[in-house]
């Protein structure tokens, strides 16, 4: 039997449950807004940015964790001495304002939270600095400033050797025609950009992987790299993209960040549509050791793993082209992955080529 992510210990149905939940009171709150004047758009609630609406702009409002993957890092640091906190605090930032740009909004300013158990963990000079120096690049890189930060010590909450990174990030969409509101449409083309590796999402079944590894984190994975290096690649920011097409005034009709729940992410809009991928790469090399190493079956991987996507944008099958040239001259690797298909009420992801289909009820983040 293989493993996945449940087995980790991770089980979105309860994450989702609570998420779902919170919706629903969190919506009984928006009232309060018109106070502030300010109102919330209808179609806000479960998109990975928050917005609220004036007569001339939108704001957006994220918050967003790191998860476990420092705790690689630091396995990493003990063996090997080389230490990775500055890409660890870039994928901070990146997991916070990939999250914002989903919707239009290009982040003003980022907020660091960073939990300890024990100051000490700051006495460390080289593991500090680093921390800080990846902040204020993953920054720099979304075009954001640095704005504050929270730095509690939680003593009998947070393992004393260890610390927790998060953080939040406000933006703006002006003018409001900006906005990425999900007007998808039968034949749209579906263009991926291409991730760094497992970027934030997975690393507790990476980190289950590596205790079965007689050589752990230092394992080759047939790359060049270890399998440590390959965890602790940093994320890919996309925010210069979304930027570049608003620049270019190329409509981007909807943009899903594939983080948790794997390719089951480019279902997220809530209007039922067909994701049919045509043109997939081979994975990479990590998630191909990732497969053969847990071992993980191929429907678990893509329905974990980003594999190797990071960013994925519906636009109008007349626009591809146009919007593929933005994003490669903003540096990244993009390509046109399949096109979206109108099927009645059906909502799901399929991947013809490896067998594989996800129906709309295996993603209820709504």
């Amino acid at each position: 039997m293989g493993l996945s992510y449940e087995s980790s210990g991770v089980r979105y149905d309860q994450l989702d449950a609570f998420k779902r939940a919170c919706q629903r009171a969190a919506r009984t709150t928006a009232g309060l807004l018109a106070d502030h004047g300010y109102s919330e758009p209808a179609t806000t609630r479960g998109e990975s940015a928050y917005l609220i609406e004036a007569a001339d702009h939108y704001l957006a409002h994220v918050e967003e964790g790191l998860g476990t993957k420092n705790l690689v890092a630091d396995v990493v640091y003990a063996q090997t001495g080389k230490c990775f906190y500055r890409e660890i605090s870039i994928d901070t930032v990146a997991t916070i304002v990939n999250d914002l740009a989903t919707c239009g909004a290009l982040p003003i300013s980022v907020a660091m939270h960073a939990a300890v158990g024990d100051s000490g963990w700051f006495s460390d000079a080289t593991r500090m600095q680093a921390l800080v120096d990846g902040f204020a690049e993953g920054c720099r890189q979304a075009g954001a400033v640095w704005g504050g930060g929270e730095t509690p010590t939680l003593r009998g909450i947070v393992n004393p050797d260890t610390i927790v990174l998060a953080g939040s990030a406000i933006g703006k969409i002006s003018p409001k025609n900006l906005r990425i509101t999900g007007d998808v449409r039968d034949g749209d083309a579906i263009i991926f950009l291409a991730s760094s590796g497992v970027q934030t999402n997975g690393l507790t079944l990476c980190r289950k992987i590596a205790d079965q590894l007689p050589q752990g984190y230092q394992t080759p994975i047939g790359d060049g790299r270890t399998y440590g290096e390959a965890l602790l690649a940093p994320s890919v920011i996309y925010v210069a993209f979304v930027a570049e097409c608003q620049r270019r005034g190329l409509k981007l009709n909807y943009v899903a960040h594939v983080t948790g729940h794997g390719w089951r992410k480019l279902m997220r809009l809530e209007e039922p549509f067909v994701y049919e991928i045509t043109n997939t790469r081979q994975e990479p090399a990590l998630f191909q050791f990732l497969e053969k190493a847990g071992p993980i079956s191929k429907r678990e991987m893509y329905a974990t793993f980003n594999q190797g996507i990071g960013f994925a944008a519906y636009v109008a099958l007349e626009n591809a082209d146009a919007v593929l040239a933005a994003a490669k001259a903003t540096g990244y690797d993009a390509w046109l992955a399949g096109k979206v298909k109108k099927e009645g009420t059906r909502k799901a992801v399929v991947i013809p080529s490896l067998g594989l289909a996800y129906e709309g009820d295996t993603l209820q983040v709504r």
